[in-house]
């Protein structure tokens, strides 16, 4: 395993601000990407954090992303609402698309909503755990694929032709721990392999083939031509099908191609079905009841979806964040190239109060 270097929440969030803001990101939207790139550190979901700096600044470079692009609601009903991000960072576009999908969500008790042009958006269970701190039910998905590409075969297919497309569900319990499932469709995200090169780790069995179909555990035969897994053999696969043809109400589909895709998102405000805080204390008195079966063998105790990201924010509060000897290297390349100091003097009085 490769060297790491701890670091706390506050100053990679300052420090991801920094770069950001000094390749062209207004300062609002370099806060709202940071903070939830460091927010999936902190869920334990590191595939999805700070790893992802180089390549998010390689494509401001390549003018591929539009650091200053704002969402513009293009179309909106009682209970829709379509979103343009402008080919700038997609967290922002779709944390912006959740708040007003919670706000209408409220009004009109569900709101739909689909996005367009907004590229990477991150750790679903973000937007789905902002949903169910409302006290909503809120569902993310992200879906792409087509018949002469990608990098999941279809169950029996020879060929990638699907995106990892991910989905997440999140549902309010009244407590700091909603129940929050964010997982993607493929045996393991994309995110997974990419941290699993940075720390020098083979991957799981049964996750990923080499280009000639032979099964495999090499990061390196899976980015020279290889593909990943479906989970659940043809389970999986339908999912991740049902990820594109969601994203496809976007009206991002080609019919020459074989392709769709999109991200869309429901959010369903409780309180129209029944009153909020009784539905809390019974979803948490029936997580409660799962929790308290005792464990197999080999297992110390049942958790439930949430857990997970709950202890990992405590513990990951208290001492720190692990980031690759890899990445950090590229971030600090990317300072000099963008003549940014990363020493500790970027964390401000604001950066720390938001990580107490």
């Amino acid at each position: 395993m490769g060297t790491t270097h701890s670091f706390q929440a506050s100053y990679l969030h300052a420090m991801t601000r920094e770069l950001l803001v000094a390749a062209a990101t207004p300062h609002h939207i370099a806060e709202n990407v940071a903070e939830i790139l460091v927010n999936a550190n902190l869920a334990g979901h590191d595939s999805h954090g700070v790893i992802r700096i180089p390549s998010y600044l390689q494509s401001i470079a390549d003018n591929r992303t539009q650091p200053a692009a704002e969402p513009i609601f293009i179309d909106e009903t009682a209970n829709t609402l379509r979103v343009d991000g402008g080919n700038g960072f997609g967290h922002y576009t779709a944390r912006k698309a959740m708040e007003r999908a919670i706000e209408k969500a409220k009004e009109a008790d569900m709101c739909g909503v689909t996005l367009v042009r907004t590229g990477h958006i991150g750790r679903l269970g973000e937007y789905a755990e902002a949903a169910a701190r409302s006290g909503c039910i809120g569902i993310t998905t992200n879906g792409n694929g087509v018949k002469d590409g990608g990098n999941i075969v279809p169950f029996g297919g020879a060929s990638g032709a699907l995106g990892t497309n991910p989905i997440s569900v999140g549902v309010p319990t009244g407590d700091d721990s909603p129940f929050i499932i964010d997982f993607a469709t493929s045996m393991i995200a994309g995110g997974k392999i990419l941290f699993a090169q940075s720390r020098g780790m083979d991957l799981p069995e049964d996750c990923i083939v080499d280009k000639h179909g032979n099964p495999s555990v090499k990061t390196a035969d899976f980015y020279d031509g290889g593909f990943l897994l479906p989970f659940g053999k043809h389970k999986g696969y339908a999912f991740s099908l049902l990820m594109c043809l969601l994203g496809g109400l976007s009206g991002n589909f080609d019919l020459e191609r074989g392709a769709m895709g999109g991200q869309f998102m429901l959010v369903l405000n409780v309180s129209a079905f029944t009153p909020l805080g009784a539905y809390q204390d019974g979803g948490r008195a029936f997580l409660n009841g799962i929790k308290s079966i005792p464990a197999a063998p080999g297992f110390d105790e049942v958790l439930v979806p949430g857990d997970y990201e709950r202890r990992s924010r405590l513990q990951r509060l208290a001492n720190g964040v692990d980031v690759p000897d890899t990445t950090y290297q590229e971030i600090l390349e990317w300072g000099e190239k963008l003549g940014v100091s990363l020493s500790e003097e970027v964390v401000e009085t604001t950066d720390l109060e938001r990580y107490e």
